[in-house]
């Protein structure tokens, strides 16, 4: 996580958290598709353990 916000834009008594994820096979490198998928997954893990959404 990098960043955390919280104001203009966010409803009130939630945050805004921006994290980075480094992806960095070994042997090869990743599709666009293959990339786009492991962010979904995250994605949908993250809102299945925390009830959080993506901010749009």
């Amino acid at each position: 996580m990098f960043d955390v916000y919280q104001g203009k834009g966010v409803p009130d008594g939630k945050k805004s958290l921006a994290i980075s994820v480094r992806l960095q096979p070994k042997d090869r490198t990743l599709t666009d598709v293959e990339t786009e998928a492991i962010g979904q997954k995250i994605v949908g893990a993250v809102a299945k353990a925390t009830g959080a959404t993506l901010r749009s």
